[in-house]
């Protein structure tokens, strides 16, 4: 099961570093804003806070977006998610999840973006992509049983994350589920000793489209730079 495009953020160097802190802090906002301030009782929050921590994002910065979001601060930005697809190049269908504080602004610069590939209209991708949580985690145990997790926290499906995802003797997995399940799957993972460092409603790809690698090199590359833009959360492509 195919599963979010990922980019280079996770050896991005110090010229990224601010976008990828400011991206990550966007983040803990609209998850205290949506939810529990508290990240106990908050899961998107707590995997937000997780992922960010693991990015070395400081404590200060992590508390300030927590209390942005929830309204404790005067100049919190009030986010908003906005949602666009279309094609990248060579017909790979893509969805991209925007998080702004201005709705004009964010369309300008995804219209130019999507200059290289094909901008659709609401609807016109997203029959190719199903709904469904996506929860990422790591386990200390490298040998853990990732099919016996996903079954026994009724996961519908799993996958192996990739060794660069993973510190030394760490096992990592990315489990698929029921929207509606996923905030129950996420606590029976935690109970089981898994370190949830993603956990979201996403798009999953009912099949992927096959290229050449230089195809391969163009659409990564178109990825990446819609990626690059400050307001774009997260993008989603019909790739492996």
């Amino acid at each position: 099961m195919g599963a979010q495009w990922k980019n280079a953020n996770k050896s991005a160097g110090a010229a990224k570093k601010g976008a990828v802190v400011h991206k990550l802090a966007k983040e803990i906002q609209v998850a205290a804003r949506l939810g529990d301030p508290n990240p106990d009782y908050n899961a998107r929050l707590r995997a937000a806070v997780e992922a960010a921590r693991k990015a070395s994002v400081t404590r200060d910065t992590i508390e300030r977006a927590i209390k942005k979001g929830a309204g404790l601060l005067d100049d919190g930005a009030a986010f908003e998610t906005i949602t666009y697809e279309g094609f990248a190049p060579h017909k790979v269908p893509l969805i991209v999840e925007c998080l702004t504080d201005n709705k004009n602004r964010t369309a300008s610069e995804i219209k130019l973006l999507f200059k290289q590939g094909q901008m659709g209209s609401i609807g016109s991708v997203a029959w190719m992509f199903d709904r469904m949580g996506i929860l990422e985690g790591t386990h200390v145990d490298k040998n853990t049983d990732f099919e016996s997790a996903a079954i026994e926290c009724g996961a519908q499906n799993v996958e192996s994350l990739e060794k660069e995802e993973l510190a030394e003797d760490q096992a990592g997995a990315r489990f698929f589920t029921d929207p509606t399940d996923l905030d129950s799957v996420n606590k029976l993972l935690t109970a089981a000793k898994w370190n949830i460092t993603k956990s979201e409603l996403g798009y999953v790809p009912k099949s992927n489209v096959e290229l050449t690698p230089d195809q391969e090199k163009e659409v990564i590359a178109f990825l990446q730079e819609l990626d690059d833009c400050d307001d774009v959360h997260r993008v989603y492509a019909a790739i492996k």
